[in-house]
This record gives C-alpha cells, structure tokens and sequence, in this order.
C-alpha cells in the first residue's frame, strides 16, 4: 500500500463543467478577481461577493463528478488517498473520495465574519442579514486573497510522507498552494497532469502528462 497525496486544480473540475478559477483576460465570470475574490472586495462591496457565490453554489447542482474524480476515489481500494484540493467545489466528496481536504474552503459552507470557527453547512443563497450565532453577518467559508490558509501546514505534513505525489489541473501560479510540490521529498513518483505543463516550471524529477485530468489519468498505473 502506498501512501498517494493528489493535489488538484480547478482543470479536474473544468471537465465536469465549473468555470475556471481565472482565464486568460485575468476575469471570472466576467468580475475581476480581486472584487469577488479577496477579503478587500467583501469589505468593499459583500452583496457583490455573496451574489457571486450563490451562483457557484447553484451551480454544484448542475454537475457531476467527471472520471478522473471518480479514479482518484479508486486508488483508495489499495493505497491511502489524500488529496489536497485548491478547488471549493465539492466533486472530490462526491466521486468518493474519503480524505479531501480544501486548501481554499468550500462553498457549501458558511462561517461568522467574525468568528472563523463558527461553520455551517448551507446548500441555497445567502444573503446580506443572514447572521451567525454570534450576531454577525455570515460569509462564504472560502479562503480569499488577503487571508491565511488555514490547512496549508497540514498539506506540507502530508506531502512530507507521500510515496506519490500527483498534480493535477493547476498551473500552480497561486501562492502559498503552488508551493507545496517542494515538500514531496520523499516521493519516488511524482506527476502532473495538464495540457499545458510543458510549459511549467516544476522540478525535473516531475512526469509531465500534457493532458486534460480525464485522459492523463488514464496514464498512471499502480
């Protein structure tokens, strides 16, 4: 039994239909990153940010998890499976995977503005006056820019002990995540999986598998 850590990106969740976190005119859905995705654009404009996430929340309805979150569940049949996702949606869960841990939060998930230990698990739109237990206004439990990432010493923890790593659908250009691939000291195995990692900069021990998640997949057998 080998001891696998998957660290994915928005390209595994792409395939099922999810937007991209950021194309290539450096928008998502058309806002910029910075007014929906930071805690300077909450402060700034939260009925903005909540309208913007209800909408990726809906959106968990409309999708399935595709074949490559349904092979990473797999391997759990005969090696422990970590993975360690940038994602918020909740795909990985949903294929069966049984240890997902999400680096930037998860969007069927609330917390107290002020208290990010206040959690609740919420399924339809939030709203400007929906409160905590504390009195104050709930938000997406979601990780922005500006702010700590909570898991990211358990990820390194984790990494430090993989037999295998593989990365999957990130361009690993987000900080502090795209630096958890220099943890993996240990790993004999490590690869990436995306169409274009090519053009990567990752170190040279790396397997590159220039493919979606659901094809490069497929290359990988234990």
């Amino acid at each position: 039994m080998m001891n696998i850590v998957v660290l994915t990106g928005a390209g595994i969740s792409a395939e099922s239909g999810i937007s991209t976190f950021r194309d290539q005119n450096g928008l998502w859905e058309n806002h910029d990153i910075m007014d929906v995705a930071s805690i300077s654009g909450w402060y700034k404009n939260p009925e903005l940010v909540l309208t913007f996430y209800n909408k990726r929340r809906a959106q968990l309805f409309e999708v399935e998890p595709n074949n490559a979150h349904i092979q990473i569940a797999n391997w759990e049949k005969q090696h422990e499976v970590i993975v360690i996702t940038q994602n918020v949606d909740d795909l990985h869960v949903r294929a069966g995977s049984s240890l997902v841990f999400p680096l930037h939060g998860e969007l069927r998930k609330v917390r107290s503005e002020k208290n990010q230990n206040l959690v609740y698990k919420w399924l339809e739109d939030l709203h400007i006056g929906d409160l905590a237990e504390d009195g104050c206004q709930l938000r997406p439990d979601i990780v922005w820019f500006g702010e700590d990432v909570p898991l990211i010493s358990f990820a390194i923890e984790k990494l430090a002990i993989a037999d295998v790593l593989i990365v999957i659908g990130t361009s690993l250009q987000v900080y502090p995540a795209a630096g958890l691939i220099h943890y993996a000291h240990k790993a004999k195995l490590k690869y990436i999986i995306d169409p274009h990692c090519g053009e990567y900069n990752v170190p040279n021990d790396f397997i590159k598998i220039e493919s979606t998640a659901v094809e490069g997949i497929k290359k990988i057998l234990f």
